[in-house]
């Protein structure tokens, strides 16, 4: 399934497989929306104070072993976008195609640099 399985992993294969590793309040129902949307605020906040603390404590070098760390806080993050989507009935697979085909979009009248959601 992931390259040290021996084969590439789908998005698809990846929220099926999250979907059995789900052990939360409310599945399926706002609870459980809300329940894996603070969960993924709560990762992407790890990650961010992972890179803090190069900052601060590693004069902004990052090193082999603090990447790996912020990359398994990454691969939480994965897991708790994939629980998101479940929960709104949706797939990694439309979710990255939507997005892609909105920056394309947007690289196309270039408005890439602007800000707001409706550019």
């Amino acid at each position: 399934m992931s390259e040290s399985m021996g084969e590439d992993l789908t998005f698809t294969e990846y929220q099926v497989i999250t979907h059995s590793t789900a052990i939360y309040p409310g599945q399926g129902t706002a609870l459980g929306l809300a329940y894996t949307a603070l969960g993924l605020a709560g990762e992407a906040g790890e990650i961010a104070n992972k890179v803090k603390k190069v900052l601060r404590d590693d004069g902004g070098i990052l090193t082999e072993e603090k990447a790996k760390q912020i990359s398994a806080e990454l691969g939480d993050v994965l897991w708790y976008i994939a629980r998101v989507a479940d929960e709104l009935d949706s797939s990694l697979e439309v979710t990255a195609t939507d997005n892609i085909a909105k920056l394309l979009d947007r690289q196309a009248r270039g408005v890439l640099g602007g800000s707001g959601d409706a550019r």
